[in-house]
């Protein structure tokens, strides 16, 4: 629970960029008055296994980046990514954070049946 007040706190600062005694004291009641979740915990092989791969994303997220300034995609499709199964709610979370944290794909939509629906921009294929 300490945790998740901490979380709270900290995810306040971030938006405001506040640090007066004020907003620390309405930081603290917004993270104290929201609801709690009553959700089960993850496991922390999924948790670090999803974790390395954001990591992992940053670089790539750089190429895609100087791919998509040097060679313009012209191409868009948008299809359907399966979730793992007995996703957490926090990874279903991290999961869509990770398809959009990379310049070429975005999360559209989140299916209650266990599909995300992402846009892909993608170089177009030649043609003979």
């Amino acid at each position: 629970m300490m945790a998740q007040l901490i979380l709270r706190l900290a995810i306040w600062f971030l938006l405001t960029a506040n640090f007066t005694v004020v907003n620390i004291i309405i930081g603290i009641s917004v993270a104290l008055l929201l609801p709690r979740s009553y959700t089960p915990p993850a496991r922390l092989q999924d948790l670090l296994t999803v974790l390395g791969k954001i990591i992992m994303a940053i670089p790539q997220a750089y190429i895609e980046a100087v791919e998509l300034i040097i060679r313009p995609h012209n191409q868009e499709e948008i299809v359907m990514e399966r979730v793992k199964s007995r996703r957490s709610p926090g990874l279903v979370f991290l999961d869509i954070f990770l398809i959009t944290f990379t310049p070429k794909t975005i999360v559209v939509k989140y299916h209650e049946e266990g599909w995300y629906e992402v846009h892909r921009v993608q170089r177009r294929k030649k043609s003979c």
